[in-house]
């Protein structure tokens, strides 16, 4: 059995909000705050938001991310204690999360390369409902979906906006992607597709001069694009690490059964 790994050098990372800078404070004073350049694994202080902000600074490097919830919304995060932080760390479990890449073209034919640790997701810029093309793997699976949007989510992100608009869960482990219509009204009753991760999806907007579309990677914008191709990065892979009987399985299994 593999002996628990230490981190001796921890960077400390915070949001702006009194309760996350106060804990940087304490635990800083505690552990000492390493330049992240030089850390072994990143602790960050916050909520949702700050994690996803972290985990795309820290996108290439490999480090580990351990968060701890001193925001609003905390489902990436774990509980908020300065008890033996180094303990903690050496018992947490890593979960390996792929992002997606973002391939956007806009109407002038400029493209626009992003990632997304939660989603990908297009969504109409005025009063009309966009028109949208789908193909898999560059087979046309869909002429015409009329909706106020769709996304494609990774299982991290699938119990973010995905779950919103009534798509799927995902197992953190699973090895698929959610494609959902936003207000799908034609057709109708279509409520989305599962997609192995290996997919890639193109979509295709449809009088896009008349019906302006923007794309969107986490919080990378992209407005008015005619064509937008999204496909799981193989070649990132990002460590977040959860207290045992925390994991992000755990917590995305306990949302498919409601609490």
């Amino acid at each position: 059995m593999s002996k628990p790994k230490r981190y001796q050098n921890i960077a400390f990372v915070a949001s702006a909000g009194a309760e996350a800078q106060a804990a940087l404070a304490k635990l800083t004073e505690l552990y000492g705050n390493c330049d992240p350049a030089d850390a072994d694994i990143v602790v960050a202080l916050g909520g949702d938001g700050l994690m996803l902000q972290t985990l795309h600074q820290h996108l290439r490097t490999g480090k580990p991310i351990y968060g701890m919830h001193r925001g609003t919304v905390g489902f990436l995060m774990n509980e908020y204690s300065t008890d033996d932080l180094p303990g903690r760390l050496a018992a947490a479990r890593e979960s390996l999360i792929h992002p997606l890449l973002m391939r956007a073209t806009d109407m002038q034919g400029a493209i626009h390369i992003h990632h997304a640790i939660n989603e990908v997701y297009l969504f109409r810029q005025t009063y009309q409902a966009a028109r949208l093309r789908i193909l898999i793997d560059e087979q046309e699976r869909m002429p015409e979906l009329i909706a106020d949007g769709i996304l494609v989510a990774t299982p991290a992100g699938s119990t973010a906006y995905n779950l919103s608009v009534q798509g799927p869960i995902l197992p953190i482990n699973a090895q698929l992607l959610a494609l959902t219509p936003i207000s799908a009204f034609r057709p109708r009753r279509w409520r989305g597709a599962l997609l192995p991760n290996t997919a890639y999806v193109t979509i295709e907007i449809l009088e896009g001069d008349k019906r302006p579309v923007a794309a969107v990677a986490d919080h990378d914008e992209v407005r008015e694009v005619s064509r937008v191709e999204v496909l799981s990065d193989k070649t990132i892979s990002m460590r977040m690490l959860f207290d045992p009987g925390h994991s992000l399985e755990e917590r995305i299994l306990r949302e498919q059964f409601g609490y």
